[in-house]
């Protein structure tokens, strides 16, 4: 047998170390090659890493959580033949000593002191039983009779004074309880001092360091507006009416990201990256939509690549399926990174205003509240009851100035509320 070392892969993008999320093993385990071995987190992605070689798990290097750089031994496994590294004899040969009993000393013989008797205590006589010496929720000693009547009259017994030496308490104690105006039960509420530490680790712990570093490197600047979308909203229901069966139903959110999409290619400044460390703007030509996520382990933010070549529905089946691939973990490095500009929305739980924060490295994101019916004062005198949406959106002020992220806002804003304009 020998054993075979299983060191951490490169797993691109320049990575130097990665997050153990999960451990498919454990030490003692046998398996097979390509079996699902341990899920690492890197900046971008869970990265599931199978089995290499059949064998035996003889150590594992990390817990959940914890670190490991590329190169660093992940597994060692006892595997048949010599495997890829010489086997370590750790086991201890055995030396035969001879083993010298050794006598023990006796002592000297003490002279056995005796011990006097305790004197019998004397007779003490039992306290009298209240109230307050009997504590809220113990079971006081009574008949059931006692206790259906005590029921009936929705009293607590443990309130009732007890004058019997063994705290039995008697039809007496309850009468006299009664007619001093006892207090009917009422349960107390138990005051809570349990404190439950919960590890960051995985995405959230992920999650942490990219708002972290967004909001201390970032100088956000944010502006909202309100728009009608009520042409929109229209429109959207035709098209779902009308669609065929191979094409996605519509929500709200396609329709922004055509907007957005012809923003960005008005305010080029807007789809970017900046590089502080090089002093450095990168504008795409590309616009790759980021749509921030709610996933049962957190936020992620999948992405649309290439806005720029889809029409309506394309771009509404893309969504689906990356924030779907998302919410299940099934989302690839390539899914998750390369973002220009991201699209935040709670849908009905948006709010009135939110100030979202930049995915670093971009200087955009568009945030979207909920769509809530409110009446407006249309060409000066009719009133009408209008679906309206705010837009709060939050930009880097060291790239993007504030009359430029005004301006576009209020340019998505006209395509929204003229939504043929999307179309041509």
């Amino acid at each position: 047998m020998g054993q075979y070392r299983f060191n951490l892969p490169d797993l691109g993008e320049g990575i130097v170390e990665s997050e153990i999320a999960a451990l498919h093993i454990k030490v003692g385990d046998h398996v097979k090659e390509d079996q699902p071995l341990i899920d690492m987190m890197t900046d971008k992605a869970t990265v599931e890493i199978p089995c290499p070689v059949d064998g035996k798990v003889l150590s594992i290097s990390g817990n959940i959580g914890e670190m490991v750089a590329v190169g660093q031994a992940l597994v060692i496994f006892e595997v048949e033949g010599q495997g890829n590294e010489v086997a370590q004899n750790n086991s201890v040969e055995k030396q035969e000593t001879e083993i010298i009993p050794v006598k023990e000393k006796s002592s000297p013989k003490m002279p056995s002191a005796k011990i006097p008797s305790s004197p019998k205590p004397a007779p003490v006589a039992m306290p009298v039983m209240s109230s307050s010496s009997r504590s809220f929720g113990d079971k006081p000693m009574a008949s059931p009779a006692l206790r259906r009547r005590a029921l009936e009259a929705n009293i607590d017994l443990s309130l009732v004074p007890s004058h019997d030496p063994a705290g039995r308490i008697t039809h007496q104690d309850l009468d006299d309880f009664i007619a001093s105006g006892g207090r009917i039960s009422q349960p107390k509420a138990k005051k809570r001092t349990a404190i439950e530490e919960i590890p960051v680790i995985g995405i959230r712990r992920k999650i942490a360091e990219r708002m972290e570093l967004s909001k201390r490197s970032i100088p956000h600047y944010s502006y909202v507006e309100e728009v009608d979308v009520t042409e929109v909203e229209k429109l959207r229901v035709f098209l779902n009416n009308n669609r065929t069966d191979a094409q996605p139903k519509l929500s709200i959110l396609p329709f922004i990201m055509m907007a957005t999409l012809k923003g960005m290619e008005k305010f080029p400044e807007c789809n970017a990256h900046y590089d502080p460390e090089h002093s450095l703007i990168r504008r795409f030509s590309a616009v790759h939509i980021g749509i921030a996520t709610q996933t049962p382990n957190g936020l992620m933010v999948p992405i649309v690549n290439h806005a720029e070549v889809r029409d309506i529905w394309d771009m509404a089946t893309e969504m689906q399926r990356v924030t779907e691939a998302g919410r299940t973990g099934k989302a690839s490095r390539e899914e998750l990174s390369g973002s220009t500009v991201s699209i935040t929305s709670l849908g009905k739980t948006g709010g009135i205003v939110t100030t979202p924060v930049i995915n670093y490295p971009e200087v955009c994101i568009i945030g979207v509240n909920k769509i809530v019916p409110r009446p407006m004062v249309m060409n000066g005198t009719d009133i009408q009851i209008r679906q309206m949406m705010n837009l709060s959106s939050s930009f880097d002020h060291r790239v993007v100035d504030g009359y430029v992220a005004a301006e576009l806002i209020q340019y998505i804003k006209g395509l929204l509320e003229q939504p043929a304009t999307l179309f041509m």
